[in-house]
């Protein structure tokens, strides 16, 4: 199975490779190689980046072998969420998650249980043992090359939104996601002001933690 994987990513790489050449060619006809590119590797999903709040900063005090044992940690107990919620991990580096999901609403389940896993499992816990999480998503066409890597806009507004603009308890999503996502009860979203490049408007999703009442920590 991983060769047959290795093989496939193998296959799309070398044919971007070379439908890129043929775009820097002089003359070439860059409408139409584009739209190849796009038949050939354009896929719509929604696309999660998460990000661990204050991890560079804890790194310096503490130590860079206690955040190991926190990324391993908030793998250990995050990555079964994302496969209850038939997320697709795609890349997992440092203190970040790179993960795919077919299904709008799934995406936004799964964030909202991601929370409420580090939620209770922060309980008891000193500060610097915490995992404070970070959640940024996006919505549309992107361009999807084998198994291991994605590009788009939407894209780059959910890994700005997740790594940069996201505080810990933060689920920020992007217009697409909203526009995309089924009505229901259980979260809504509050408009933000900082719109990453990109996105048409971006959101800070409103959900409960504890199934009371919606929560922004």
């Amino acid at each position: 199975m991983g060769q047959k994987r290795t093989i496939a990513t193998s296959a799309s790489e070398e044919r971007l490779e070379k439908l890129l050449e043929e775009r820097l060619k002089s003359g070439a006809n860059q409408t139409v190689i584009d739209n190849r590119i796009w038949d050939l590797f354009g896929e719509t999903w929604c696309v999660m980046f998460t990000d661990l709040s204050g991890f560079s900063r804890g790194v310096a005090q503490f130590g860079i072998i206690h955040f190991l044992q926190t990324i391993y940690e908030s793998q250990r107990i995050l990555i079964p969420v994302l496969d209850e919620y038939d997320g697709i991990l795609l890349k997992d580096e440092g203190d970040s998650f790179l993960v795919l999901f077919r299904n709008t609403n799934k995406a936004i389940q799964c964030a909202i249980q991601m929370q409420k896993t580090v939620k209770k499992y922060n309980e008891g816990k000193l500060a610097e043992e915490q995992i404070l999480l970070c959640v940024g998503l996006g919505y549309g066409k992107i361009l999807k090359i084998g198994d291991t890597d994605v590009f788009g806009s939407e894209v780059n507004a959910a890994s700005k939104l997740g790594e940069d603009t996201a505080k810990a308890w933060d689920i920020l999503v992007t217009s697409s996601v909203k526009e995309n996502a089924e009505t229901v009860v259980d979260f809504d979203f509050e408009e933000i002001e900082d719109v990453p490049p990109g996105a048409d408007g971006a959101f800070r999703l409103m959900y409960s933690l504890d199934d009371s009442k919606w929560v922004v920590l």
